[in-house]
């Protein structure tokens, strides 16, 4: 199982190749982690990094490359990491992913092969074609090295935070940041995840035994739309005894609007449901409660936050 060790590991492995993304202070106990203005737009960078490092450190990255599945984030990271490294990427997308997404793919040299509906036709349709190709899959969430490059985020906060912090909140969907943060943060803050009530395939393992397929729709699922959390994050999720919170489009939507009129953050929907638990409700702080709130990603068209 990943523990701090790999997370620190990562972090040598992948070195000066991620920003250091700053973090804004909201108020006298509230943070927001600008993981969002990351190289490719989101958190997904850092483990893709790791990922592709590791492989080729073990000998096992063949000269096809690498191929990966993705609602958007975790393949724009494949590309991006794959550019850097020089090495070939084909990127399996669902017909659903935003155009901002595709396009950027393919300005970043990716191959870009867009079939199925959501997350798991794209993943389905990827597996196959990597066996039968030769290339390199990479995991968009549940891998151990994918997770342990995630988990590097946490190191830097605990770095930018020297005094301290303890909650951070953090959207989920396959639960490949999850899984990092709380491999990163074990003994030194509380992990809290955050999911779309239309999409909440960790709260569902969570709340049986172990993860199950669910159903996947809302305003979020284009990056929180993984149909079955990660084993890797059901188990340090488990574990640890993380909370599993719960919030609607209706809440989603406001929240990202909310970045964007009182902070001039723009970020997709998916990120905006971790800031959704406490503009809602769903998460109230007890008093003096040091909150971290992680945007991790923003891959979106920002067209229609000015919208009335």
């Amino acid at each position: 199982m990943i523990d701090t060790g790999d997370v620190r590991a990562a972090a040598r492995r992948i070195g000066d190749r991620v920003r250091r993304t700053p973090v804004l202070q909201a108020g006298p106990t509230l943070w927001f982690k600008l993981e969002h203005t990351q190289h490719a737009g989101s958190f997904k960078t850092r483990g893709m990094f790791n990922q592709i490092v590791a492989a080729a450190t073990r000998g096992v990255l063949p000269s096809a490359g690498i191929i990966a599945a993705s609602g958007g984030n975790a393949g724009l990271a494949a590309a991006y990491a794959a550019r850097e490294l020089g090495v070939p990427a084909e990127v399996y997308v669902p017909s659903t992913a935003p155009t901002v997404k595709v396009d950027k793919l393919r300005k970043l040299g990716a191959s870009v092969v867009q079939t199925g509906n959501e997350y798991a036709e794209a993943y389905a349709a990827a597996v196959e074609w990597a066996q039968a190709s030769g290339a390199y899959f990479c995991h968009a969430y549940d891998d151990e090295d994918m997770v342990a490059g995630n988990g590097t985020l946490g190191l830097e906060l605990l770095d930018q935070l020297p005094s301290g912090f303890d909650t951070v909140l953090v959207a989920v969907g396959g639960g490949g940041l999850i899984a990092g943060m709380i491999a990163a943060l074990h003994g030194q803050a509380s992990v809290i995840s955050v999911e779309p009530a239309t999409s909440a395939a960790l709260h569902a393992a969570l709340s049986g035994d172990g993860p199950v397929d669910v159903p996947v729709s809302g305003v979020a699922a284009d990056s929180l739309g993984a149909r079955r959390a990660g084993d890797i994050a059901y188990s340090l999720a488990r574990d640890a005894g993380i909370a599993s919170l719960l919030v609607d489009d209706k809440a989603i939507v406001d929240a990202r609007r909310r970045l964007w009129d009182d902070y001039r953050q723009v970020v997709e929907h998916g990120t905006a449901a971790a800031y959704a638990a406490l503009t809602s409700g769903t998460y109230l702080p007890a008093p003096g409660e040091r909150v971290v709130v992680l945007l991790c990603g923003a891959n979106t068209d920002p067209s229609d936050l000015t919208l009335t």
